[in-house]
């Protein structure tokens, strides 16, 4: 028998907004993506995704606007650059109520939240979702963002992860170490609910962070969530290799996927960690039709109304750079800034220069699309699982809700027609379906550490971690 094919996971990347990342198509006529502040908007989508077995929503976010371009926020107003944007976190319930398998991977960005409220949101949702929850951790990019929650500027960009680092390490203790299996008895005939001595204070004193108390919630079908990140520069590997259990990446090329993810699965090694320890997602865009002319129809219909301007305006808010400024064909310095590293590399390396970016972005968007009827498209998320290494994508909306039930209904089948993809939702929390392997953590996992607990405590509690933390203190050798 031949080796069994590796299956494709799918995650729809949407975001609590009406321009996500194809932008200018808010303004087609079969376009709903104005609706995106009513819960029928979001629990359709919902439904569509579990009826097409997507693994999971994906929910992007930002905190601040994109002003770099022409040092205003005027395009992205008019053209709505995820601005207006709203929470995405409190979507999930109402979506949850409505599907069984359906995953979702939510943004929040760790630099304007306190990680002991974080944790108890992460948990209750992880309870409410039967363990269906992930989140993407994001530490920022923008100024915006900083000067609008009183800050001066932003931390250096590889500061932002020292602190993430240990921001991580905080919400272990709490997720991992401060509520014992066994715990939470319920034991009416004894007045029991909770046995106090398995459940355990944490006292964190570190570089950025002071914690001191009990994880408010009891533990949660995952304890902590799936793990998302989207950083690619060298700091933000090392930070994946570290904690991350399903990476997102966005390469304009198959070449530029396979290094990224060799790289990834190598830093992982060398973090004590196994190569498949992460799932890697490739950022894309499907126009699938009934024949390739259909398709190739759809997809001029939709570039009559993609804005390739706004798309130039996200991005220069990804780099810190204002393209504004250039000439169609002068040299852009790209030099270094403090937002996206990895958006800043992959555009000097290409030597892109402002008329190239438009052109790259005549969808509204920089990700590649594909077009073509179901075996073409099939085949080219084929070519880039067999390439590249990759074992998914995120897939972009284009005009919704279409997009979305296109490829559900036209490709969906096609994959699985191949043994492609999955006919069923498998049993389990959405890390168990994600690596087959169970509900929690693995061992090799650096969250693993904060499980040992040591010390005592007042009212009879042991004190987890009770010590000071001066710099990055995580592990680098495999938990056994």
């Amino acid at each position: 028998m031949g080796t069994p094919k590796k299956q494709i996971l799918l995650n729809a990347f949407n975001m609590n907004c009406v321009g996500h990342i194809n932008h200018g198509l808010w303004a087609h006529p079969r376009d709903r993506s104005g609706e995106y502040n009513t819960l029928g908007y979001w629990t359709g989508l919902a439904r569509t995704l579990e009826r097409g077995l997507f693994d999971g929503l994906f929910i992007a976010d930002i905190v601040g606007v994109y002003d770099v371009y022409q040092a205003n926020v005027d395009v992205t107003l008019r053209e709505s650059i995820q601005l207006p944007v709203n929470d995405p976190i409190v979507l999930v319930s109402a979506m949850a109520a409505v599907t069984q398998g359906l995953g979702f991977g939510v943004t929040v960005n760790l630099t304007y939240e306190q990680p002991y409220l974080l944790a108890r949101r992460f948990s209750t949702l992880d309870h409410l979702t039967g363990g269906r929850i992930g989140w993407n951790v994001v530490t920022g990019y923008l100024d915006s963002a900083a000067r609008a929650m009183g800050l001066t500027q932003q931390l250096p960009h590889d500061e932002r992860y020292d602190r993430a680092d240990e921001y991580l390490e905080v919400l272990y203790k709490l997720w991992e170490g401060s509520w014992e299996a066994e715990a939470v008895r319920r034991d009416k005939a004894e007045r029991t609910f909770t046995e106090p001595g398995r459940v355990h204070r944490v006292a964190h004193h570190g570089r950025y962070f002071d914690v001191e108390g009990y994880h408010l919630t009891e533990p949660s079908p995952q304890r902590t969530p799936v793990l998302f990140q989207a950083g690619s520069s060298g700091r933000g590997q090392q930070f994946a290799a570290r904690h991350a259990e399903c990476v997102f990446i966005s390469p304009t090329t198959q070449e530029m996927a396979r290094q990224t993810v060799q790289t990834l699965r190598e830093q992982l090694v060398r973090a004590g960690r196994r190569p498949d320890d992460i799932k890697v997602f490739a950022g894309t865009t499907v126009v699938p039709g009934r024949t390739a002319a259909e398709a190739r129809e759809k997809y001029a219909d939709y570039r009559a109304y993609a804005s390739n301007e706004a798309g130039l305006a996200h991005f220069a808010a990804s780099t810190g750079i204002d393209f504004a400024r250039y000439d169609l064909d002068e040299p852009v310095d790209y030099g270094s800034t403090n937002a996206i590293q990895s958006a800043s590399r992959a555009a000097q390396q290409q030597g892109w220069t402002r008329r190239k970016l438009l052109e790259l972005m005549a969808f509204g968007g920089r990700y590649p699309a594909i077009v073509g009827d179901p075996q073409q498209v099939a085949d080219e998320l084929q070519s880039w699982m067999d390439e590249t290494g990759i074992d998914g994508f995120n897939l972009t909306r284009t005009v919704v809700p279409e997009s979305y039930e296109d490829f559900v209904d036209l490709v969906v089948p096609e994959l699985q027609s191949r043994g492609l993809y999955k006919t069923a939702y498998a049993d389990g929390t959405l890390r168990s379906r994600l690596f087959g392997v169970g509900d929690l953590l693995p061992e090799r996992h650096a969250a693993q550490a904060f499980r040992r607990l040591s010390g005592a405590a007042g009212g009879g509690a042991p004190v987890i971690a009770a010590v000071s933390y001066t710099h990055l203190t995580l592990p680098t050798t495999p938990y056994v």
